[in-house]
């Protein structure tokens, strides 16, 4: 996925390039003791990420204390191009753990051999539909559901009801109403692709996506245009003049909303339309030729801790995949709960992924 995934929020949070987060690491060799081993075990773990990953430093910190590891973060652009280095380096890895590979690219991932089996500790906690893997070279992380999000203001003052289910999207009363990011450039825009192929089927999935440009859609690039500068909704829609009041998003938006709101507003300006979701699974992995196995196991076992699994809504945007960790404040009063998100295999996506996006590039872009 392109992995622009994770809001506002982590865009403005998340650095760019090599972070080292937390206390330095050993000396080097030249700084060893007379005597001392030329091999000595490393206590630097690498995590290669996409570039939305974050975490709060203390949490990292008190993870670095207790295991004596320091956590170097390798951010790489987004997951697809992220996912496509370790690929090409399959073997001879940049770090130890990959993460951010989501059930769009998992059996991309999988198939390429760049992960070693490991059985994360706590895996047990892991609610039993993330883990899509059974012979654990990927451990689920984090969830999150893209879904179109409606701006609450201007279907009030329209006295028309916010669409709720993809059906809805193709009725007359939400003509040029909304935007949606390209499938072929964009994680949210292949997310909203695959949900319709989750809904209609290989065979109703085009004509519903040619009832919705005959309704007017609006296609661009990605998300930061779509929702920060067309939809209506959002803070930077607000200041772009944007026009569309539906926009393809995620549920976690509305809170976000909340969070940076200057002043802070007691209710979110959007909603999300939760028939219209598309639910996506981040995952970890061990890379095959990792220098610092035994590192990597510790920093797959602390993804998935309740410590770290408590800290990463507010950082990353994204649901906990965890049964013993508890959601924000900020979530549960202002976030929606989508109970039914449409679903397809990580196999049919791999199988068909490139000729659905060709499809629907010819059918709605071109």
């Amino acid at each position: 996925m392109s992995t622009t995934k994770k809001i506002a929020g982590a865009a403005l949070a998340a650095a760019l390039g090599v972070t080292t987060l937390g206390a330095c690491g050993g000396g080097d060799a030249k700084d060893k003791p007379a005597g001392a081993s030329d091999a000595p075990k490393s206590k630097t773990v690498t995590l290669v990420s996409h570039d939305s990953f974050n975490v709060t430093e203390s949490v990292l910190k008190e993870f670095e204390q207790q295991s004596g590891y320091t956590v170097k973060v390798l951010k790489s652009g987004d997951a697809g191009a992220a996912l496509n280095q370790e690929i090409l380096t399959k073997g001879s890895p940049r770090g130890d753990v990959f993460f951010g590979v989501d059930n769009t690219l998992l059996s991309r991932a999988l198939d390429n051999g760049i992960f070693t089996p490991y059985e994360a500790k706590g895996l047990a906690e892991v609610k039993p539909e993330y883990v899509l893997d059974k012979e654990h070279r990927v451990t689920p992380i984090d969830s999150g559901d893209i879904c179109v999000n409606y701006d609450k203001a201007y279907f009030a003052d329209k006295k028309i009801a916010p669409p709720q289910t993809l059906d809805d999207l193709t009725k007359p009363e939400y003509k040029n109403l909304l935007v949606v990011e390209n499938a072929a450039t964009s994680s949210p825009g292949l997310g909203f692709m695959l949900a319709s192929v989750g809904k209609y089927g290989e065979e109703g999935w085009k004509d519903y996506w040619s009832k919705l440009k005959a309704n007017g859609v609006e296609v661009v690039d990605g998300w930061e245009q779509a929702y920060n500068e067309r939809f209506s909704g959002s803070a930077g829609g607000k200041k772009a003049k944007g026009d569309r009041p539906l926009a393809v998003s995620y549920a976690s938006s509305p809170p976000v909303e909340v969070l940076y709101g200057e002043p802070q507003p007691a209710e979110a300006p959007t909603g999300v339309a939760t028939g219209t979701c598309f639910r996506q699974i981040e995952f970890a992995g061990l890379l095959k030729g990792a220098k610092n196995e035994e590192g990597g196991k510790a920093l797959v076992d602390f993804l998935i801790s309740k410590k770290f699994q408590e800290d990463m809504p507010l950082q990353m945007f994204v649901n906990p995949v965890t049964e013993d960790a508890a959601l924000p404040e900020l979530f549960t009063k202002h976030g929606v709960v989508v109970e039914k998100p449409e679903n397809v295999t990580p196999e049919t996506i791999a199988k068909n992924r490139e000729q659905w996006v060709k499809a629907w590039t010819a059918l709605v872009v071109k």
